[in-house]
């Protein structure tokens, strides 16, 4: 496998990666509202979903997931069902005068990063994008003849990049600045959150086939 071909991988996987999307928006809500810690457990949940993906795709299974439509329907309903509860709570935390943690943690409690980790991965897993993102990787970048070697390299500098990208959201959100940022403008990030997350279970629910 050229060094070209390995580069627009990582490229096409890098930008899917850093546009912004729920998991950023949670990751970066977090960083903000509970500080750096929560936001890198939520972030190495998020990661962990993918590579959950990822080693799917990378021996197959997953293409059999994706030519069943109903397993992708079940994925889709749940995805867009977890996104909508989301929503919800950011909606809640929006509507109070006082800062909400979501459930994760106030200043005077440790944060439950379990919790945090398990929401991550539930927001990967729940997403059928995901599957399919990972499928289209693989299928980029390896054929019939491909080393069981190169299947490694893709997988392994690609949740290195999804690593760099999310741990990268939950530093530089965790910033003194930027929570201070949020303590001003609290209720309309989490509005802001909501909405995304709203927007994108309504999405995923109205997706067909």
């Amino acid at each position: 496998m050229i060094a070209g071909q390995f580069a627009l991988i990582y490229g096409t996987y890098l930008i899917a990666t850093a546009s912004p999307g729920p998991s950023n928006m949670a990751i970066m809500g977090t960083a903000m509202r509970d500080g750096r810690r929560p936001a890198l457990a939520l972030a190495a949940g998020v990661v962990t979903g993918s590579l959950f993906w990822a080693i799917l795709a990378a021996t197959g299974i997953s293409a059999v997931l994706t030519a069943y439509a109903q397993a992708l329907v079940a994925l889709k309903i749940a995805g867009g069902l977890y996104l909508l509860w989301l929503a919800f709570r950011a909606s809640q935390s929006a509507m109070k005068q006082n800062p909400n943690t979501d459930g994760v943690g106030t200043a005077g409690e440790v944060p439950r990063y379990r919790s945090l980790y398990q929401r991550g991965v539930l927001m990967h897993i729940s997403n059928p994008k995901a599957i399919l993102s990972w499928v289209a990787i693989i299928s980029l970048g390896v054929r019939h003849d491909a080393p069981a070697e190169g299947v490694a390299v893709i997988v392994g500098g690609c949740v290195l990049l999804g690593i760099l990208v999310f741990g990268g959201y939950a530093i530089v959100f965790s910033t003194a600045s930027t929570i201070a940022f949020y303590a001003k403008l609290r209720r309309w990030i989490e509005g802001v959150l909501s909405v995304v997350f709203a927007v994108a279970g309504l999405k995923l629910l109205a997706l067909r086939g």
